[in-house]
């Protein structure tokens, strides 16, 4: 077997797929910044949340583009020939994996009420045009088919949606809403032995789970999106507030993670030295 770090993404995400005991866990993370966090600590596999994604700006630090990244792509943003792009453009930037979904194209968040759905060969037909593309270009990308349909239509018809879309092309199933433990295990029992991706919101409609309950209730993705998202909003609101009303930010601490240098260090300034000094330049021969 070729050495994991000669892997593309895709081919590591399918590796981790194929390990019998394993559940793969993704942190959301919704700009270069956060991901490179997320690397540091240790994460595997990244997950780019759509509701993250858009409430920042996508960074593009550089990135090891060995580590397989599973990107939210609603819709697909259109008919079959927009899907069709999305996916292309997707494989280009490298990512490993993105979930296409059958809501309308005004779509709204997963764990809101009152979503609207697609027809059921409307939907088929995103999934379908993915795997075309998918075949046609060079590369490789995992195909994650999502429904919202539990809300609105019952477990059978969610089910269903999900069974055609692995027919026609779908490597992972990703039923949207779950509302208990038991429907949990139903879905990863009746989709076997293709892989099922769990949304793990805190305060959604599914239950909270870790990553250790999701494994033995079948799953063989877990999901964080959010996971980021409410610590920055508390801490930079903290900052905010402490900056406004004393006239300087609060202090953090002798345990104080964000000094300049480790900032930097988070996005990649050793590879830089590295990269310098192999070259035989001297920017950083006098520290930093």
């Amino acid at each position: 077997m070729a050495n994991q770090t000669q892997q593309t993404a895709v081919a590591r995400l399918r590796a981790q797929l194929a390990e019998p005991d394993n559940i793969i866990v993704c942190p959301g993370v919704y700009d270069g910044f956060t991901a490179r966090i997320a690397l540091k600590a240790g994460f595997d596999c990244l997950y780019m949340t759509g509701a993250g994604t858009t409430m920042s700006r996508l960074g593009m630090p550089d990135l090891d583009q060995s580590v397989p990244l599973i990107a939210d792509a609603d819709t697909g943003f259109g008919g079959p020939v927009m899907v069709g792009r999305t996916v292309s453009q997707y494989m280009q930037a490298g990512v490993a994996a993105l979930h296409l979904e059958d809501q309308v194209q005004s779509k709204r968040c997963g764990h809101l009420l009152n979503k609207q759905i697609v027809p059921e060969d409307e939907f088929i037909s995103r999934i379908r045009a993915a795997n075309i593309v998918r075949k046609k270009h060079l590369g490789d990308i995992l195909i994650i088919a999502r429904t919202d349909a539990l809300q609105s239509e019952g477990y059978e018809v969610a089910r269903d949606r999900l069974k055609a879309a692995i027919a026609v092309g779908a490597d992972i199933a990703f039923l949207e809403g779950i509302t208990s433990k038991e429907q949990a295990r139903q879905i990863c029992e009746d989709l076997a032995p293709t892989p099922v991706m769990y949304n793990n919101v805190p305060g959604g409609l599914s239950p909270d789970l870790s990553a250790h309950e999701a494994k033995e209730l079948g799953f063989k993705l877990i999901i964080y999106p959010g996971l980021c998202l409410e610590p920055v909003f508390e801490s930079v609101t903290r900052a905010m507030e402490g900056l406004k009303k004393d006239g300087a930010p609060p202090k953090s601490g002798q345990d104080r993670k964000g000094s300049p240098k480790a900032l930097f260090e988070v996005v990649g300034l050793r590879e830089c030295i590295g990269l310098d000094a192999a070259a035989g330049g001297a920017s950083y021969t006098g520290g930093v």
